[in-house]
């Protein structure tokens, strides 16, 4: 495709926000295992489909949307921790989000979404480099941008990752897409009396030990005020009514 007809194809894309919407541009935080079959491992295309779809649905009201994935479908850093140096088992983890990104952008192409794929690992192969001002730029234009590698750094999760750039684009809120439907006091797959909780503060958060997020990721949105939405993928456009403000999952905020 030439340049030009790439140009037509992005500004197609771009369109008015719907006066549904709440928030204007988001991060979508996945988990690999969203995509997974029902082994937890690889990439379940059926499930890919139905993840893409919402999203896809949700570009069309007008939102930006970046949205960072982990790779726990494919490997996860903690599972070598005693065998393995740390370093180097994250290192695996950031490069199985690669495979997770490609396959969303995958889809998403094939629904006539514009996407990019960035990684803050280089692999120019395949992806760009994750450039802030190129990124921004990606979103005003249309285009879905893919966050891969979460922050390039061993230690800190993808939940961090996912933090961090949405403090960075200026994002309006982080919509934590999680397979349970919001945030509670005990795992409810264990405990079936766990209380869900409607609305949380950042500090509650921390203090109450919740598995929301990790507490550096927790920590990061407090100090930027950035709004956490935390929800079950698996209901039916859940993602679209997280945007749009309706009472679904968990709010953190302050």
């Amino acid at each position: 495709m030439s340049d030009m007809e790439n140009m037509v194809s992005d500004e197609q894309q771009k369109s008015v926000i719907d006066p549904s919407v709440a928030y204007k541009r988001v991060i979508v935080k996945l988990s690999g295992e969203a995509l997974a079959g029902d082994n937890g491992m690889g990439i379940d295309l059926a499930k890919l489909d139905f993840v893409c779809e919402q999203i896809a649905g949700v570009r069309r009201l007008g939102v930006e949307i970046g949205i960072v994935i982990g790779g726990g479908n494919f490997w996860r850093g903690r599972q070598a921790e005693s065998k393995m140096n740390r370093s180097t088992a994250d290192h695996m983890g950031m490069l199985a989000t690669v495979m997770n990104a490609l396959a969303i952008q995958d889809r998403l192409e094939q629904h006539g979404i514009p996407v990019r794929v960035q990684t803050a690992l280089t692999i120019t192969k395949v992806a760009e480099p994750y450039i802030l001002r190129k990124a921004v730029r990606h979103l005003e234009k249309g285009r879905i941008v893919i966050f891969a590698c979460g922050t390039g750094n061993p230690y800190f999760s993808t939940d961090t990752g996912a933090a961090l750039r949405a403090c960075e684009i200026g994002a309006d809120a982080l919509l934590l897409a999680k397979n349970v439907d919001g945030v509670y006091d005990s795992d409810p797959k264990l405990n079936k009396d766990a209380k869900r909780f409607d609305k949380l503060s950042y500090m509650q958060v921390i203090s109450m030990g919740l598995k929301a997020m990790d507490t550096t990721a927790i920590t990061m949105c407090m100090d930027n005020s950035m709004p956490i939405i935390a929800f079950s993928l698996l209901e039916h456009d859940s993602i679209r009514k997280a945007v749009c403000g309706e009472k679904i999952g968990t709010y953190i905020g302050k």
